[in-house]
């Protein structure tokens, strides 16, 4: 039998348990730029103890566009689940997706997840996203918010947290506000700060700080011990690369010391490893030179997978 993609095929939700919940609250999050928001919906489902009660089958939409090899066997990659867990008090409803969807799939994802809400009288979504700033790894992460309510932007004022003045928030954690918007259901997004050299890294920082803020909204307490020292192991990697930055330049063109926060040379830094990331997609020779790139900066460990997956992809 023969693998084919039927535009017919639709998204299905499976049921491990019913449910009985009073009015919760939604939220969701996504892998994106230093997967802020999906480590922020996983630390909060852990801790406060959720339970799995569905989720979303995407075989009839997802097209995967590599295969997965091990030992020289090739498979097709499973597909991404979208995990549903809920616990009753705090009356709470959290929607884990492993994968980014976009165009028609993105569409009929959301609305099977905004049908499931309507189904639970979810009352507010809120969903997490990055805000790459020029910065230093030093400088704390700053929480702003997008909603499709006024009273929530208010809300969010007096808790002393600005809202976002222009600009646009990809893939589904800013999809879903505009399509729960539609569905006349509030919702919002927190965007938290982080360095724009350290897109391509998780930053426990930014989800950290997106975990405090939902946490006063559902007015539970839980141990941060876990994301802290996550985050001050991957302080560690960015003083390294900060430091490196500093030693092979302490000055700039115009002869001024180098200031991290200008972004300049951490840019330099991440262009020139994607650009070798992308030729050696291309040739494989040129894996030795990324590899070496990477060592140079101390990147190798946070850049391990996709290094390897190279490879794959190259059998």
């Amino acid at each position: 039998m023969g693998v084919y993609i039927d535009r017919e095929w639709v998204m299905q939700v499976k049921f491990h348990r019913e449910i009985n919940i009073v009015t919760p609250i939604m939220i969701a999050g996504w892998p994106g730029m230093g997967n802020v928001a999906i480590n922020a919906v996983d630390y909060l489902r852990r801790k406060l103890g959720a339970r799995l009660f569905a989720e979303i089958d995407t075989k009839g939409v997802y097209l995967p566009d590599a295969i997965i090899v091990n030992k020289g066997l090739a498979r097709l990659p499973e597909s991404p689940k979208n995990l549903f867990y809920y616990r009753k008090n705090p009356s709470v409803i959290f929607l884990e997706g492993q994968a980014q969807f976009s165009g028609e799939q993105a569409l009929k994802l959301m609305n099977m997840v905004l049908d499931l809400a309507e189904r639970l009288k979810v009352r507010r979504i809120f969903t997490g996203a990055a805000f790459p700033v020029p910065v230093s790894y030093r400088e704390p992460s700053n929480v702003y918010v997008a909603s499709t309510s006024a009273s929530l932007i208010n809300y969010f004022r007096d808790a002393g947290i600005s809202a976002l003045n222009a600009g646009q928030i990809s893939g589904l954690n800013g999809l879903m506000l505009g399509v729960a918007q539609s569905r006349g259901i509030e919702a919002a997004c927190l965007l938290a700060t982080l360095p724009q050299y350290a897109v391509n890294f998780p930053n426990p920082r930014a989800s950290s700080a997106i975990v405090e803020i939902i946490c006063k909204i559902l007015g539970v307490e839980i141990d941060m011990t876990e994301i802290e020292q996550i985050a001050e192991e991957m302080d560690r990697r960015m003083a390294a690369i900060e430091d490196k930055i500093k030693e092979m330049f302490p000055v700039s063109e115009s002869g001024e010391t180098i200031d991290l926060r200008s972004d300049k040379i951490p840019s330099y830094v991440m262009e020139k490893v994607e650009k070798l990331f992308q030729e050696a997609k291309q040739d494989r020779k040129k894996a030795t030179q990324l590899k070496k790139e990477l060592d140079r900066w101390d990147l190798y460990k946070l850049y391990e997978d996709r290094f390897l997956d190279l490879f794959k992809e190259h059998h």
